[in-house]
């Protein structure tokens, strides 16, 4: 056996995949008017009151113009991973279960370390995740073309600090196994008897 892995890291790696579950149904996005879609808005009911409308409501609509342009920018909703992503978010969910099933079968057996075979689709799946995250988060879905803007709320960044914790995780170093670490102890009582010619009594 070359070393063990350690509990430790599958531990991080199962509570990361844990946190990227719950993060597909949190907010990932917040919802925007930008001064595009305003425009549109105004134009839109420009347009129905001079058709539709008498002049009343057509100064009525001209004076709500400036409250409309103010809304560019500010928030008005927020949407999940679950809504926005119809095949990342499941994605998410089938490569956070894996991770979690992969870290804590090998945790369940008894003893402080790991084989080496315990966890071993573990980076592979955080990588995976972390790949997914990413994309989509430098390059989130378009609903409404330029009319509204997207911009990144909690839930896309604690989904990429799950997927970078499956993959740290994975990548945890492995404690030395017990031929090594009795190693050194052995190696100085060999110097020491050369040197001196006097044996260590057993």
């Amino acid at each position: 056996m070359s070393g063990d892995r350690s509990r430790y890291g599958l531990l991080v790696s199962a509570l990361g995949a844990i946190l990227l579950a719950v993060s597909v149904f949190l907010p990932w996005y917040a919802l925007s008017f930008t001064s595009t879609g305003i425009a549109f808005v105004q134009q839109v009911t420009d347009h129905l009151a001079s058709q539709f409308g008498n002049a009343t409501l057509q100064a009525e609509i001209a004076a709500q113009h400036a409250s409309l342009s103010a809304l560019a920018g500010h928030e008005f909703a927020a949407v999940s991973a679950h809504q926005a992503l119809k095949n990342i978010n499941i994605v998410l969910l089938v490569l956070a279960f894996l991770a979690v099933l992969d870290a804590l079968i090998p945790l369940a057996s008894g003893g402080s370390s790991v084989p080496d075979g315990g966890g071993a689709a573990i980076v592979l799946l955080g990588a995976l995740a972390t790949a997914c995250v990413v994309y989509r988060m430098v390059r989130p879905p378009t609903p409404a073309g330029e009319l509204v803007a997207l911009s990144l709320r909690e839930g896309a960044w604690l989904a990429l600090l799950g997927s970078l914790a499956i993959l740290a995780g994975g990548l945890w170093p492995r404690g030395r196994p017990a031929a090594a670490r009795d190693a050194p102890e052995t190696g100085l009582d060999s110097a020491w008897t050369g040197l001196s010619g006097w044996t260590p009594p057993g």
